[in-house]
């Protein structure tokens, strides 16, 4: 089964894993109280925290063709930073399959999103499928999506993806790379990111489980 690589052999830190880019069947193109009033005082100005920020950061636009689409469980957070993290998260992941599909590896909306070892990896990732011609295609539903905010600007995501209608395609030919639909289509993701200036949530480190029993439908 030549479906695509997962966000481990793309995105982690270790060198061996970020060049190996293993998929599940072993091939690749080289081969993730306070009482009410206070409360809601602190919401308000987190909540226009965010929009300030939100306007300064300047997020660009991600557009994608109409045979890859991709959706994300939950959207949203009540928690306004919570929501600013889910978003931007799941902004990474679009940009991170634009970047594939302009074949662009230093694409500015993927940089946005990335910092440091992070993004040379992700660059890593996409330069792989750029090498072998290859794109992506198909539908990827992420769900389980739950943030841990930390100190300083940091937090952590964990989240599942389903990959099982998501595949690796030509670009020549047009040939789908795959359509079996095992354990292993199913991955567990734990992701680390932090605010820069902007106010933007940028990748810092991402691992994987391919076959992860918590994901599994």
């Amino acid at each position: 089964m030549n479906r695509r690589p997962t966000l481990l052999a793309a995105l982690t830190l270790t060198a061996a894993a970020a060049l190996t880019l293993s998929a599940c069947s072993g091939d690749s193109p080289e081969s993730d109280s306070k009482d009410k009033v206070e409360a809601t005082a602190g919401s308000q100005k987190s909540a226009s925290t965010s929009a300030s920020e939100e306007a300064a950061a300047r997020r660009p636009a991600i557009e994608l063709p109409s045979d890859v689409k991709l959706s994300f469980t939950p959207e949203a957070s009540e928690d306004p930073v919570e929501k600013a993290i889910l978003k931007d998260n799941a902004q990474l992941v679009r940009a991170l399959s634009a970047a594939i599909v302009a074949q662009d590896p230093r694409l500015p909306a993927l940089e946005f999103y990335t910092e440091g070892e992070g993004a040379v990896a992700a660059q890593k990732w996409v330069k792989a499928f750029v090498d072998v011609g290859w794109t992506v295609t198909g539908d990827t539903r992420y769900f389980d999506r739950q943030v841990t905010v930390g100190s300083k600007g940091t937090a952590s995501l964990t989240y599942c993806a389903d990959e099982s209608k998501a595949f690796s395609k030509v670009i020549k030919t047009g040939e789908i790379k795959g359509t079996e639909v095992t354990k292993e289509s199913y991955v567990a993701y734990g992701v680390q990111v932090e605010k820069n200036d902007e106010g933007v949530w940028e990748l810092m480190k991402i691992s994987s489980t391919r076959g992860a029993d918590k994901c599994q439908p």
